[in-house]
C-alpha cells in the first residue's frame, strides 16, 4: 500500500532524514520506535505533504501511485490520514462541523463523538482549551469521520491518562481492522503506521512490522514485541551499534570486491 524509497528530507535547510526505506502492505499494521529527535514525526509529515519538509532525494508511492509531489488535500483524498502530535487550536471552527464536513454525511457526529466521550465538546473550537487526552480523542474522532485507508498515529497513547487509554486503545483497533475505508485507493483492507515511544498501544494494536529511527535513518527492523523488549531492556543504543556493524562489513565487503 506504502512504500518510501530511499527518502531524504530537509527541513528548515538541513537534512533530517537520509535514505528511509519502509514499505506498509494491505491489511497490515508497521510501527515506528525511536528517540526524540529521531525523525520519526518528519516521516509521517513528509508522507502527509505537509510544506517545508522538502524531499530531496527518494520517491513516496502510495497504491503504485507516484505521490511524493502532490498536495495535502491531493493525498487525503486517495485515502491518507494523519493524527498529528501536536495538532493547531482551530479558533473558530466547531469540532462537530469539522466532523460533519469530514464524514460527508457518511456518518452523525454525535454517534462519532459518544464512542469517545466527546458529545460535548462538538460545539467547542477545535483543540481549543482541550487537554493533551481529549485532544488525542477529538483527532481520533476526527480520523474516524474521514475513515482513511491508510492511517498514520503519531504517539496515539502519549499525554492519555490510564482510564481513557482502553478506549483510546480499543477506538485505534476499530480505525485500523476496518475493512472498509473513503479513498480512491481501491485497496481491501487498511494499512496504518503508528509512532509509539511506551509501546502501550501494542496492548491493542496487533502490529506486523517494527522500524527503529534512530539520527534520521532506519536503524533496525524485526518483530515489533521483540524490537519492543529489547529497547526497553538496552536502550537504542543496541539497534544504533547493530545497524553501524552492519554498514561497516558491507563497506569491507565492497572495499573487497574493488
Amino acid at each position: 500500500m506504502l512504500e518510501i524509497q530511499d527518502l531524504s528530507v530537509e527541513v528548515g535547510g538541513r537534512e533530517v532524514l537520509h535514505d528511509i526505506n519502509i514499505s506498509v502492505m494491505s491489511g497490515y499494521t508497521n510501527v515506528l520506535f525511536g528517540p526524540n529527535g529521531s525523525g520519526k514525526s518528519t516521516l509521517l509529515m513528509t508522507i502527509m505533504g505537509f510544506s517545508g519538509y522538502k524531499v530531496t532525494k527518494g520517491r513516496i508511492i502510495f497504491n503504485g501511485e507516484d505521490i511524493t509531489n502532490k498536495s495535502v488535500s491531493e493525498r487525503a483524498q486517495t485515502g491518507i490520514g494523519l493524527m498529528m502530535q501536536r495538532p493547531p487550536n482551530l479558533v473558530g471552527v466547531q469540532l462537530g462541523n469539522l466532523v460533519k464536513i469530514m464524514s460527508k454525511g457518511r456518518v452523525k457526529a454525535e454517534d462519532l463523538a459518544e464512542d469517545l466521550n466527546l458529545t460535548g465538546f462538538l460545539t467547542r473550537d477545535v483543540n481549543v482549551g482541550f487537554s493533551g487526552g481529549e485532544i488525542k480523542r477529538s483527532e481520533l474522532l476526527q480520523l474516524a469521520a474521514q475513515n482513511p485507508c491508510f492511517v498514520m498515529l503519531d504517539e496515539p497513547e502519549s499525554g492519555v491518562d490510564i482510564v481513557s487509554i482502553e478506549k483510546v486503545g480499543k477506538k485505534v483497533h476499530e480505525l485500523i481492522r476496518g475493512t472498509s475505508c473513503a479513498g480512491k485507493s481501491g485497496a481491501v483492507g487498511k494499512g496504518a503506521l503508528v509512532i509509539t515511544h511506551t509501546g502501550q498501544i501494542l496492548d491493542y494494536v496487533n502490529a506486523d512490522r517494527g522500524y527503529v529511527m534512530c539520527k534520521g535513518t532506519v536503524a533496525c527492523t524485526g518483530n515489533p514485541r521483540e524490537l519492543l523488549h529489547e529497547i526497553r531492556t538496552k536502550g537504542y543504543d543496541e539497534c544504533i551499534s547493530c545497524n553501524i556493524g552492519k554498514k561497516t562489513l558491507v563497506k569491507v565487503k565492497e572495499e573487497g570486491a574493488n
